[in-house]
């Protein structure tokens, strides 16, 4: 449900309404706390809508559902990217969740023993902030890219939607990761297309097929239980996935059938000469256009609060920072374990930060006079 009237007070605001964001709303209802959940979106589910139109999730539809409401798909269906964002908008509906969209917020500071959150509709005082927006907000695109030639024509990922979007001619596609290889594979029907970058690897079982369908519970099981950075395997884990020059292996898309596609991969774009791209080898592209699936960067500059570390990234324990009381981060990449940032994996982490705060609550509660 969602509304445009919001209170001067509450108890509980989480910023972000996608999954993550949503989880928590859930349990914190769940629990009783009065909560609002803001979201700068006009709709629930845009930032899935936006996304390129062939998009599909890499897990299928039975380890896909937020808690309290499984994925309304066959159980190894994989859910198109649209499909999700009804099922969001579905989840909100289902559980009253008090959503309100078109709200941004611009700034988040400490007041008292209580947090200002400022808006763009105005100023919410709270006891407890969720700050569930992900980890990865701006499109990460290299300094270099400026100085290619105007007639080449660029887009990152986050603004690539269908192949019609790209001129006749050569493509040139930044980055070997699970984005790069799908959006380089569906290009190459109709263009000659160059795949540039290291290779992050690849999973075992392509989502949707036979073998996955064998393998999928044991990974699910590994990434809920295993795979935890309170543990030493965990954070090994962790620090190979999230070390930029290795990165996440690649879903769905393998070499083979990069190579299948008639696909060239070449090594990484170092610069540019002569206004077009070139490799760290010195090899020149004659493109016509670039496609940059170099990932994202965070930015939490809005919140005004000393809880970051030198990388930028909120220092936190299983998402309640610690050094903050009150203050907690959702959907943040192995924020407990490898699955917290999935769709079917963020309940999880929802339910501590939810016990966390209720437990706080009650903590903070004024006994009643008899």
């Amino acid at each position: 449900m969602t509304s445009s009237q919001l209170p001067d007070t509450v108890d509980s605001a989480v910023i972000g309404a996608g999954q993550s964001g949503l989880a928590t709303g859930y349990h914190l209802t769940q629990r009783g706390v009065d909560v609002v959940i803001l979201d700068a979106n006009d709709e629930i589910g845009a930032s899935w809508r936006r996304r390129w139109d062939s998009l599909r999730l890499f897990t299928p539809s039975h380890y896909s559902s937020l808690p309290g409401m499984p994925f309304p798909a066959p159980r190894w269906s994989i859910p198109h990217k649209d499909d999700v964002a009804d099922y969001l908008a579905d989840y909100v509906s289902a559980f009253e969740l008090p959503v309100h969209t078109g709200v941004a917020v611009d700034r988040v500071e400490g007041f008292e023993d209580r947090y200002v959150v400022h808006t763009s509709s105005g100023r919410i005082v709270a006891c407890n902030v969720v700050v569930a927006t992900g980890a990865f907000h701006h499109p990460r695109v290299p300094e270099f890219a400026r100085s290619l030639d105007r007639s080449i024509v660029q887009f990152h990922s986050s603004e690539y939607r269908r192949p019609s979007q790209i001129p006749d001619g050569d493509v040139l596609v930044v980055g070997a990761g699970s984005s790069g290889a799908e959006i380089a594979i569906e290009l190459s029907a109709e263009h000659r297309v160059w795949l540039s970058g290291r290779d992050p690897g690849q999973e075992p079982t392509r989502p949707g097929s036979k073998p996955d369908r064998l393998v999928t519970p044991i990974m699910w099981f590994l990434a809920n239980q295993v795979i935890d950075v309170r543990n030493p395997l965990g954070r090994r884990v962790r620090d190979r996935f999230l070390d930029p020059p290795r990165g996440i292996p690649r879903g769905r898309i393998t070499k083979r059938m990069i190579a299948a596609a008639g696909i060239d991969w070449v090594g990484r774009t170092a610069g540019v000469r002569d206004g077009f791209p070139v490799l760290d080898d010195g090899t020149v592209f004659d493109v016509r256009s670039v496609v940059w699936c170099t990932g994202f960067r965070a930015d939490f500059g809005w919140i005004h609060l000393p809880v970051f570390g030198d990388d930028g990234f909120p220092i936190h324990a299983r998402g309640v920072v610690e050094s903050q009381p009150g203050l907690y981060f959702m959907g943040l990449p192995f924020q407990t374990t490898l699955s917290s940032a999935l769709i079917g994996g963020v309940g999880s982490d929802a339910a501590h930060i939810a016990r966390h705060i209720h437990d706080r609550q009650r903590s903070h509660a004024v006994p009643a006079s008899g």
